[in-house]
């Protein structure tokens, strides 16, 4: 019997499969690496830039205007992404990656630059170990990604319910569960991003799918941000 394993065109095969996947990946992490950086640099600009300040924190009307932008933006673009290209993808990702930069320099306002800085790099090194972890293990995170998800959605409600009770308990239980819940998501949705295919799609679809997956490792980051800088920020 002939033991295709070993023939040279199985092989080639293997390797260019892999050599796919990890163009993929890359592309994943460079688009996320792009996203932090424009979002980093946008709320540093506005903190420091007095009448953008003044616009969007004077404003009650245009800051959740802003947030609802976002909101849409998100779902927008994971809900449209089979139906728009690979350039208008990056456009939306691009704008949402701005607009959560307005928004996010309210932490410029209410923390210490250096507890910001301090707490990023926290972020990037569990953020990194937990994606490296959901790349390298063997053991299938689609149970625990479920719970994680069912837990967001707890989370999310906590969150809003919160608002208006405005319970300093509650508050500290969203914030430790939310890191939790953040660092599970990191590691599941590495794992997932992982095995998708991409010698079996399309460049246009490897494009997009590249795009949704660095908005879904860039939303784990940024909400692992928050969470800690709750617990480790130092306010002015």
């Amino acid at each position: 019997m002939h033991n295709t394993s070993n023939s040279p065109d199985y092989n080639f095969s293997l390797d260019h499969s892999l050599i796919q996947q990890q163009t993929f990946i890359t592309r994943v992490y460079g688009w996320m690496s792009i996203a932090l950086m424009i979002t980093g640099s946008v709320a540093y600009l506005t903190a420091t830039t007095p009448t953008l300040t003044q616009l969007i924190f004077s404003n009650t009307l245009f800051f959740y205007g802003l947030l609802i932008l976002e909101i849409l933006l998100v779902i927008g673009l994971s809900g449209l992404i089979n139906k728009i290209n690979a350039i208008t993808a990056t456009i939306l990702f691009v704008i949402y990656s701005i607009v959560n930069g307005l928004t996010l320099s309210v932490i410029f306002l209410v923390y210490t630059q250096g507890s910001i800085a301090s707490t990023f790099f926290i972020t990037a090194a569990t953020f990194g170990i937990m994606s490296a972890y959901g790349y390298f293990t063997k053991k299938d995170l689609t149970s625990m990604g479920n719970i994680m998800m069912m837990a967001l959605i707890g989370l999310i409600i906590a969150s809003v319910v919160n608002i208006f009770m405005k319970s300093e308990l509650l508050y500290w239980i969203i914030t430790y569960a939310g890191i939790l819940i953040f660092v599970g998501l990191t590691a599941y949705d590495t794992q997932k991003i992982k095995n998708f295919n991409a010698a079996a799609q399309e460049e246009e679809a490897v494009k997009k799918s590249a795009i949704l997956g660095a908005l879904t490792l860039y939303l784990d980051f940024i909400n692992l941000f928050l969470m800690l800088l709750r617990l480790l920020g130092r306010r002015k």
